[in-house]
């Protein structure tokens, strides 16, 4: 069964809304149009999660989001690459349906964000 274009784009648009909240979560920076975290418009150019000011300051990434039911990483990573803006790393949100939200970063940075973590409260 083949999904209705303005349904997919409704489930990016939740999933882009999702990464928006948890950002606004994280930083205590609200969230919505017109505010410094924002959910790019379907069919717009550029990061999925607009960020600006103290927002990308409190945040530093350049955010792809994907849900689909196939996957196609290495072409993700490299449009969230692409689309990186300078002073950020990329990082790519992925989801399909009836599965929980992946994140995908370097793995390079991984391991230094896992560096600033003291060894005794690594793992949950």
């Amino acid at each position: 069964m083949t999904i209705k274009i303005s349904s997919a784009k409704a489930k990016s648009r939740r999933l882009q809304q999702w990464v928006c909240s948890k950002v606004s979560d994280l930083t205590g920076i609200s969230w919505g149009k017109d505010e410094q975290i924002a959910s790019r418009e379907m069919g717009q150019s550029g990061v999925d999660v607009r960020l600006i000011g103290d927002a990308l300051g409190a945040f530093p990434w350049s955010v792809e989001c994907k849900y689909q039911e196939t996957w196609c990483i290495p072409d993700w990573i490299q449009q969230a690459k692409d689309n990186r803006k300078p002073g950020t790393d990329w990082l790519l949100v992925v989801r399909k349906n009836r599965h929980e939200e992946v994140v995908i970063i370097d793995a390079d940075v991984f391991f230094d964000l896992l560096k600033l973590i003291p060894y005794s409260k690594k793992g949950r």
